[in-house]
């Protein structure tokens, strides 16, 4: 169990985010037209997972912004935006902000990918939903960088994130 706060509120995870150095645990995900994303269809490329809440706050939507600005000078790499928001809202979010360098994948239908990577909210004000972190796999889906943001309502550390995809 993780600790994070929301606006100094402590809030828990169930479990732990993935450490350095450790192997991914494989997942699977909604994408926007319904379909699945799944980790399968990242086999031999870097994978950047930035996980937040929900797209209906200001800071999430900033960090799919930025990541949709970064991805496309990265590499071999792809960004997977996840969140607990259902399909129809990432589709209409991407469209209305023309974000088109990321993939937009829900965890509503799959709750081992919140349970295996650590990052399901169980108690405080946004229970149910998935903290804000930024894990960076490399082509094999060994965890290179690993950050639980520790109070929610903050913008990950993008430069961090990216700093190891160089």
């Amino acid at each position: 169990m993780e600790t994070v706060y929301f606006k100094g509120i402590p809030c828990h995870t169930y479990g732990n985010i993935p450490a350095v150095g450790s192997q991914a645990p494989a997942f699977t995900l909604t994408s926007k037209d319904l379909g699945e994303v799944s980790s399968k269809n990242y086999e031999g490329k870097r994978v950047v997972l930035n996980v937040f809440p929900s797209l209906d706050t200001p800071v999430c939507a900033a960090s799919v912004r930025r990541f949709n600005e970064e991805a496309s000078k990265l590499d071999n790499t792809s960004v997977v935006c996840v969140s607990m928001d259902l399909p129809f809202a990432a589709s209409r979010f991407c469209t209305a902000e023309g974000i088109e360098n990321v993939t937009v994948a829900s965890a509503f239908r799959n709750p081992l990918f919140a349970q295996e990577y650590g990052l399901m909210l169980v108690d405080g004000p946004l229970a149910g939903l998935l903290a804000r972190a930024v894990i960076v796999l490399d082509e094999t889906g060994k965890v290179i960088y690993s950050d639980l943001v520790e109070e929610i309502t903050n913008e990950p550390d993008y430069k961090g994130a990216i700093s190891v995809l160089k």
